[in-house]
């Protein structure tokens, strides 16, 4: 029988997803079900003195109403447990009562239906001081400024240094030094089905809240502690998931139903909750990608060797932790991008303000740092005169070359491939004296009335995995003779990325039999241990090897004659290198991909207006286990970023999103995607991933930007430091002197 493995099988899913017969959280309704809604702070600074609710308590259909007192321990967080679950008085958590954001929810809102959640919600009076608003994390940063969260002793969340080699020395040793800053924006995820879910009392007794997130475990765990329950005493299920992208990794609507049912049922009501945000309520109630503030200096040598890069970054995080921490982490782990630097020195803040607070999307900090590194190439390489592909070329960093945190990349570095794949597809070529542009009018000149045409090039890389990592995984095999059917149990969620179908896929390959006889059972709490988050471009890799121990452990028990079979397998990823030196704060990952885009655009000089013409994406996946959703990864991820460089301009004044629908906040439609968009799949194994897959997901999306970018500058003559490009900045550029 053909290998399932590297076969573009149809996804298991999709015919219920197109038919409509698939269930998305907001789809789900119960016999006897409740409405509850969220009262959202009205101030994004505040501290709350009462919550006044008596006169929606009369209402007809209002059940209740619940605040900061009903909260158990008035607390939670991805990694740092510094966000009220309700901001109101509370003696559970000390300064609970403030708000530091508008999305901060003040009370929940139970009723008969969500008609009258919502007209009760109006009628709820809040009692607040307004406190002074920080925007800017510079002001944060001002020596008087406000303490957004007390019990610190600043706004700083969390910062990071990095000193590697002496860059003072290799400043004086260079001939040419570039400096630079650059800022890059907060992005909305824009996932098409907002944040919804049910909650009830199962069978068993647990608190069941069915919804849609990234990491079911996460949401038990941070559920439970916020109601002061036994985990097991919480269960969590993932229904169809219609996108994340990382903006579902935080809590959103989990602990509120949650609490509802439990507080219903202390009233001798036992009826299920159910929720439904608006885009408006999305768009206020969930982290947003972190913008950031790069000043950069890098200098290079004539010979095109570089000698030195240092890096000072300050990102927002908005008003509270959420993955601020790792975000951080990873941003200053990869900010020279994938070349050898022998001198490096890097700072970064995590700034609390009051804005939305920033936290996971895709990609995860590569893209910010990746467009002030690449942009710092293309510099570099056009003042010293030498082509970009060929500058890039001569500081790839190699086998066993140390990073800027003192220990080398795992094996299987592919960035040398990669590029020189994409540079050739793009109409580069190798010449004895290096490599040379040699197919493409390049420059000003007008291809038609005032159209001009540019092209830009950049790379990238990115870690995959959270180490320490590990995801646990199950396989049960049914039948006498032969084996009939398959079970999988992974808790794994499927985020519309068609990720259930692949488990299949390994599960299929490593047992030798039809995918068409496995069966999923994945997403939930009761069924499967921790798999752990479906984010970082971890799943493929961590679930896949968790899947495949499990296959062989039950095979194994199989062939000695066990009906049926169960193999449970806890895969735990490679262990990291270790730094050396007192000042190394961190390590390379486990694992990495990479990737290599050529853009060309086409500039309308009269508007300033942007095409992107054609796109070419080479990226090494290690395997491709399902060759055809690897391409749509790459198409998605490519068409996602072509919005943060080009358009989507998320705006926020006095910390309240002033783009708070999708007829503000622009994103791509058919009619701004490229041309062409070749998605190039380079398959060097890695050594640990499952069959030699690598995490791909975010990859595609890490150079866009800044190949974007040196596209324009290619066609118009001018450096753009700062995204989005929107068509007024090209159009009153400020020319060169």
């Amino acid at each position: 029988m053909k290998l399932s493995v590297g076969r573009s099988i149809e996804r298991f899913d999709s015919v219920d997803k197109v038919t409509g017969k698939a269930l998305f959280p907001g789809d789900i309704n119960f016999h006897d079900q409740v409405f509850m809604r969220t009262l959202f702070s009205p101030s994004p600074h505040a501290i709350i003195k009462q919550v006044e609710f008596t006169d929606a308590l009369k209402m007809a259909g209002v059940i209740a109403v619940l605040t900061a007192e009903d909260v158990p321990l008035n607390e939670y967080g991805l990694i740092t447990n510094d966000q009220p679950v309700l901001c109101g008085p509370n003696l559970s958590k000390a300064y609970s009562d403030r708000t530091r954001f508008i999305g901060d929810q003040i009370a929940l809102i139970i009723a008969e239906d969500e008609y009258i959640a919502k007209k009760a919600a109006q009628m709820i009076h809040i009692e607040y001081q307004a406190l002074g608003i920080l925007t800017e994390p510079n002001e944060a940063l001002a020596k008087n400024a406000a303490i957004i969260h007390p019990d610190r002793e600043s706004n700083i969340l969390f910062a990071r240094k990095i000193d590697f080699g002496c860059i003072d020395n290799a400043f004086d040793e260079a001939d040419i030094i570039i400096e630079s800053v650059y800022h890059t924006p907060a992005q909305e995820h824009v996932f098409l089905q907002p944040e919804a879910g049910i909650a009830y009392y199962d069978e068993q007794d647990r608190i069941t809240v069915v919804t849609g997130g990234q990491w079911a475990h996460g949401d038990q765990r941070q559920i439970a502690h916020a109601l002061q329950m036994p985990e097991e005493k919480i269960r969590v299920i993932y229904a169809a998931i219609g996108g994340a992208f990382g903006g579902k990794e935080d809590i959103s609507v989990q602990i509120g139903l949650a609490l509802a049912v439990m507080r219903l049922n202390e009233m001798g009501i036992r009826r299920p909750v159910k929720t439904i945000w608006s885009r408006k309520e999305s768009i206020y109630g969930h982290p947003k990608r972190h913008p950031f503030t790069i000043y950069a200096k890098w200098g290079a040598k004539a010979n095109g060797k570089i000698t030195a890069a240092s890096m000072d970054m300050v990102a927002d995080a908005g008003a509270y932790a959420s993955s601020t921490e790792a975000v951080l982490s990873v941003a200053t782990s990869l900010a020279v991008g994938p070349y050898y630097i022998p001198n490096v020195d890097i700072y970064a803040r995590a700034v609390y303000t009051n804005n939305i607070p920033s936290g996971a999307f895709r990609a995860f900090g590569s893209p910010q740092v990746t467009f002030a590194a690449e942009m710092q190439i293309n510099k570099l390489a056009h003042a010293l005169g030498i082509d970009p592909v060929e500058f890039r070329m001569r500081n790839l960093i190699k086998e066993g070359d140390l990073t800027s945190v003192g220990t080398p990349l795992p094996k299987g570095i592919s960035i040398e491939n990669v590029l020189r794949t994409c540079a050739i597809k793009a109409g580069w070529k190798k010449t004895e004296k290096g490599w040379r542009l040699n197919t493409i009018s390049k420059g000003t000149e007008p291809i038609g009335g005032s159209i001009i045409k540019g092209i830009g090039i950049a790379a990238g890389y990115k870690s995959f995995g959270i180490p320490p990592d590990e995801c646990w995984a199950a396989v049960e095999i049914f039948g006498e003779e032969k084996i009939e059917k398959v079970i999988v149990r992974n808790a794994g969620a499927d985020l519309g990325q068609g990720a259930h179908s692949v488990y299949k896929q390994f599960a299929s390959s490593a047992l030798g039999v039809s995918d068409e006889i496995i069966e999923m059972i994945a997403s939930d709490t009761s069924t499967s241990e921790n798999s752990g988050s479906a984010s970082a471009s971890r799943i493929t890799f961590m679930t896949g090897n968790a899947i495949i121990g499990a296959a062989k452990i039950a095979q194994k028990k199989w062939r000695t004659g066990e009906r049926s079979a169960l193999g449970e397998f806890l895969y735990k990823a490679p262990k990291i290198l270790s730094g050396h030196g007192k000042i190394i704060k961190e390590h390379p990952n486990f694992g990495y991909g990479y990737v290599a885009q050529a853009v060309e655009v086409e500039i309308n000089q009269e508007t300033g207006a942007s095409r992107v013409v054609r796109v070419i994406s080479v990226n090494d996946v290690g395997r491709a286990i399902n060759p055809l959703q690897v391409k749509g990864q790459i198409e998605g991820a490519v068409i996602q970023a072509l919005g943060y460089a080009k358009m989507e301009n998320f705006r926020q004044e006095k910390g309240e999103p002033i783009t708070n629908n999708l007829a503000t906040y622009l994103v791509p439609t058919i009619m701004d995607i490229p041309t062409k968009l070749e998605s190039v799949i380079i398959e060097e194994p890695d050594p640990n991933g499952p069959m030699g897959a690598r995490g791909m997901g975010e990859m595609p999306f890490v150079p866009f930007a800044p190949a974007f970018t040196s596209a324009v500058h290619d066609a118009v003559g001018v450096w753009f430091d700062q995204i989005p490009l929107l068509p007024e900045k090209i159009l009153y550029r400020k020319k060169p002197e």
